[in-house]
């Protein structure tokens, strides 16, 4: 079955900007013609909007023009609010599903390196978008794909079926895999991971290749880990190929941190310093280097930018290993004060952090790489051999 709107102008517009960015790779453009994202997309959804900054809900029935537009469009689109439990047209409170960038979609799918034939898992089937260019590609046969949501795993299943491409939807935990389709030629996770588990590993074929965004607490900020599994099947290593943001795994989302928790009292309690570091050069974007290798370098932190009043910005880091915190204020004009209490002294982990980084050139995102396995995971820059342990 196709989509009855597929060759829309805006869709067939939106794959040569995708092929003019390299997102979209001469050997996935068959499956990019064949499997508009359009028919996997619900009536109602809440893409992002470029122009008011914020998602907006829109609907296939009430403005079909706009629905379409959106849905050929290289933007994010949220499908479901508070894992189900919202109602309504306006945006709930924290966005639970979602169809992911066309250009994130594809440069992942050139990452897994499919070849025609290769069995795949897919963690996180959302609207079954992704599946279905995966079936293209290697047949639904060959295609698994696992869904926490009930009702998501529901609607990805009917629409992939209603699209004429039969894979497996398997509702569950994707935290587990799904050994009973194993073994696997290529594992690959449309949503955030905070821990590689170890299950995946041992699901994949040695020499297969573990496609997951991956970051740490320190941000809601990941990046894409492209993992080569050894020939022993007991771990798996390769670099990050650029930053991204995903939805996280259920099985791995950080419960709220409590400001309370940590600060009694006021930041006086703390013990006070100061820091040349400046705001412009510390405080950065979601997606810059930075912000990624301080969560390499400070383990178990999470790091909250509050908003600028009265020219102050206080960043706080919260220990989620114990009840340690900092919070460092920058001013303009004047050396960034400091307070830090508990165990450990997270601002001078941080600043340590910075100042690795900015003595090694500021190293991009695909400098760096992780290696997994049983005991863990480990973060090197460059080679391997001179891995820490996160």
């Amino acid at each position: 079955m196709t989509d009855a709107h597929q060759e829309r102008p805006s869709r067939t517009g939106l794959g040569r900007a995708l092929m003019a960015a390299g997102a979209l790779s001469s050997d996935w453009a068959p499956a990019y013609a064949a499997v508009p994202r359009a028919a996997f997309l619900p009536d109602l959804m809440w893409p992002w909007d470029m122009r008011v900054g914020a998602s907006v809900p829109v609907s296939r029935t009430d403005d079909p023009e706009a629905w379409y537009a959106h849905a050929d469009a290289d933007c994010p689109i949220v499908t479901q609010w508070d894992d189900g439990d919202h109602t309504g047209t306006a945006p709930g409170a924290v966005s639970t599903s979602s169809a992911s960038m066309p250009s994130v979609v594809f440069r992942m799918l050139r990452d897994l390196d499919v070849r025609p034939g290769h069995r795949v898992l897919e963690i996180g089937t959302g609207t079954g978008w992704n599946a279905g260019l995966l079936a293209h590609r290697v047949g639904p046969e060959n295609v698994v794909t696992v869904e926490v949501d009930g009702a998501v795993a529901t609607a990805a299943r009917a629409a992939l079926g209603r699209f004429g491409s039969p894979v497996e939807v398997v509702h569950g935990d994707g935290f587990e895999g799904h050994p009973a389709g194993a073994p696997y030629d290529r594992v690959v996770a449309t949503c955030g991971l905070r821990a590689v588990p170890y299950a995946w590993l041992a699901q994949c074929r040695p020499g297969g290749v573990i496609v997951v965004p991956w970051g740490t607490h320190f941000g809601n900020g990941d990046a894409v880990a492209r993992l080569v599994v050894s020939d022993d099947g007991r771990s798996a290593a390769g670099r990050f190929t650029g930053p991204v943001e995903f939805m996280k795994l259920r099985a791995q989302r950080l419960p709220p941190v409590v400001h309370r928790d940590y600060v009694r009292g006021s930041v006086a309690d703390g013990d006070e310093s100061a820091t040349s570091v400046a705001e412009d050069a510390f405080v950065v974007g979601p997606f810059d280097a930075l912000r990624f290798v301080l969560g390499l370098r400070v383990p178990r932190c999470l790091q909250v930018v509050g908003e600028t009043r009265d020219g102050a910005r206080p960043v706080w880091l919260y220990g989620l290993g114990d009840r340690s915190w900092a919070c460092v204020q920058f001013r303009e004009g004047r050396a960034a004060r400091v307070w830090q209490h508990g165990d450990r002294r997270l601002w001078d982990e941080a600043e340590a952090a910075y100042r690795w980084w900015t003595a090694r050139g500021r190293p991009a995102h695909d400098r760096f790489g992780l290696t997994v396995g049983a005991g863990g995971a480990r973060a090197w820059l460059e080679r391997p051999a001179d891995s820490w342990r996160l």
